[in-house]
């Protein structure tokens, strides 16, 4: 692996290079939120006051879905602080947008903004990196999983994609409140509350068939949008010890129309380097990366990235190697080896002789 660089000596470099409005809070992208709000709570009125048929309910689910998936990209927007300044407005809207994921603002910014954007990727303290051997052998569970076979853990893990993010944000949640000052804990606990008492609410409201295409579904789809982009963002990359966008992430390339949808989330390398840059911003920052570090950006299709996710597995050997649990295969990281083009394990390892300090030892 090429020399590693922090994400501010990048930063230092492309800044003087952007005009001073990439870095200005643009309020209008609001507008955006509530037409997602509008066309989403529309959708779920109509679920709970008519009786459609199935196949209309199913539309009005993906609409809502999407919907969800939407507000949650502008969620993440508003609170690194592109939408709003004002931290009370950042705390209601950024609140709002999660809402459907339960999430409140002050457990995302403190997982998501300090904790996962400083250490991106860090095998240790990075709570979005992925499984790494030694602790696939210290759990039973994770081992009974990784060593099916490989046909199956792709089912399954096709499937998990639409729970993902919702089982990783509860996770997150009893993960780090115990970390917030004990007089902020009520109320970290209460914007997660109130998300999941409405929900059920309108699980009491509507009754529960008309709730599973008002909630369960749409959830199951916004899950999967966000998954998608999650795991292509990272998990094909190197883990690091240094915070090298350009090392541990990846953008991926989507229809324009899908990148206005979703706030140019696909840019992910670039959000990365700026977090609280406006990203309408985003491809000046890719061109600046493309003329001065051309070797070093990753960049791909989201189809051929999800591909890539699915043929090589989702554990960690080394820092910039992949082990297949049950076959014994080791594969490339992005950067490292991994051709996407034509993707192949690069040896075999006697799995019987992957110690819990093999990982180590390795580094």
């Amino acid at each position: 692996m090429k020399e590693l660089h922090t994400f501010g000596w990048y930063a230092a470099r492309i800044s003087p290079l952007l005009p001073k409005e990439a870095f200005k809070p643009v309020p209008s992208r609001l507008l955006g939120g509530l037409a997602y709000l509008v066309v989403t709570l529309s959708a779920i009125i109509v679920i709970g006051v008519t009786d459609l048929p199935f196949w209309l309910n199913t539309m009005l689910a993906i609409v809502i879905g999407s919907g969800f998936a939407g507000m949650s990209f502008l969620g993440h927007e508003i609170l690194h602080g592109t939408v709003v300044r004002n931290p009370i407005l950042k705390d209601f809207f950024g609140g709002m947008a999660f809402w459907s994921f339960c999430i409140g603002p002050k457990l995302w910014r403190k997982w998501h903004n300090l904790t996962h954007h400083v250490h991106t990727q860090h095998r240790d303290k990075d709570p979005d990196t992925w499984s790494h051997a030694d602790s696939i052998q210290e759990s039973p569970l994770k081992r009974l999983f990784f060593v099916l076979p490989k046909f199956v853990r792709n089912t399954i893990y096709f499937f998990f994609l639409m729970i993902n993010f919702t089982f990783h944000s509860t996770n997150m949640f009893f993960k780090f409140i115990k970390e917030f000052n004990p007089k902020k804990q009520p109320v970290v606990t209460l914007e997660f509350l109130l998300p999941t008492i409405s929900w059920i609410g309108l699980l009491l409201a509507i009754g529960f068939e008309k709730w599973i295409f008002a909630y369960i579904i749409p959830m199951l789809i916004a899950n999967f949008i966000l998954s998608s982009y999650i795991a292509t963002n990272h998990n094909l990359n190197p883990q690091t010890d240094i915070n090298d966008p350009l090392a541990n992430s990846l953008s991926v390339t989507v229809p324009k129309f899908i990148d206005v949808l979703h706030f140019n989330f696909s840019y992910h390398t670039e959000h990365h380097i700026f977090p609280g840059m406006n990203p309408k911003f985003y491809p000046m920052v890719k061109k600046k990366i493309l003329e001065m570090w051309p070797e070093r950006y990753h960049e791909m299709p989201m189809e051929k990235a999800m591909i890539a996710l699915f043929i090589t597995p989702r554990v960690y050997y080394t820092k910039e190697e992949l082990i297949d649990m049950q076959l014994g295969d080791v594969y490339d990281s992005l950067g490292t080896g991994l051709d996407p083009n034509h993707i192949i394990s690069k040896r075999k390892e006697d799995l019987t002789e992957v110690s819990i300090n093999k990982e180590v030892s390795k580094n």
